[in-house]
């Protein structure tokens, strides 16, 4: 596989673009420019939000991204980068990650916030720490959802579908060991959702608790016979290719 990362970059700036437009009736947001001396085509965004515990997963991040230097071609910041779902700052990250295990209660500008940056081309990868789909965590995400982009929004993609192929080749999304370990709802769930916006995924939603499944010291991956990263990759390429 060979990474075109001047597309990449393209892809990600058409978002960017959009941005700079949503001027009704307000100041145009500002968006980010890929500067000489930053040399970076992804950073990693965690979302925080007021109602839960989106503090999860501390080492998953630099796992992540210590994968998507030893797998592809793109120049990546390697510290994770912090922002609150509430600041509009968050409308210039070219991926951002929402995780927790209790309520999911958007406030005024955080839901101003989550449903500009979906509707104007941005990424979200929301993972339910509980793996349970009838948890806390799992009913207030999808009552949220409902609320702001309407019943049917939220849907299973198929196995098929171009993320499972985006970079290296799953059969659908893999299994996690904290799904087979007895805890959360005891269920393998052998699907993701997603919502799409023209076409392409903008939330992908996981009940499979995969951040906690990356979440290690990347230098144990020696350990592994297969690294169980390799999807956290196949995410982010989509992401950024869409």
């Amino acid at each position: 596989f060979t990474l075109n990362v001047f597309s990449v970059v393209m892809n990600r700036r058409k978002f960017m673009r959009t941005l700079s437009l949503l001027s009704a009736g307000t100041v145009a947001m500002p968006f980010l420019r890929l500067s000489a001396q930053e040399h970076i085509d992804f950073f990693f965004t965690r979302l925080s939000y007021e109602s839960g515990d989106w503090e999860v997963d501390e080492r998953m991040p630099a796992n992540v991204l210590n994968s998507l230097i030893e797998y592809t071609s793109l120049r990546v910041d390697i510290k994770e980068r912090i922002v609150p779902l509430s600041d509009p700052q968050m409308l210039k990250a070219p991926f951002c990650y929402m995780a927790g295990h209790r309520l999911v209660q958007f406030n005024a500008e955080e839901k101003q916030n989550f449903q500009r940056y979906v509707e104007n081309g941005g990424f979200v990868f929301v993972d339910d720490c509980n793996h349970d789909i009838d948890g806390m965590f799992a009913r207030s995400f999808e009552r949220q959802m409902r609320d702001i982009f309407g019943e049917q929004a939220l849907k299973k993609i198929p196995n098929d579908h171009a993320i499972y192929s985006s970079f290296f080749n799953f059969e659908g999304p893999p299994r996690t060991s904290t799904e087979l370990n007895g805890w959360g709802d005891d269920l393998v769930h052998n699907y993701l959702k997603a919502i799409e916006i023209d076409g392409r995924i903008a939330v992908l939603y996981s009940n499979k608790d995969l951040g906690c499944e990356w979440d290690y010291d990347f230098r144990n991956k020696r350990w592994l016979k297969v690294d169980n990263t390799r999807f956290a990759v196949n995410i982010v390429m989509y992401a950024m290719n869409s």
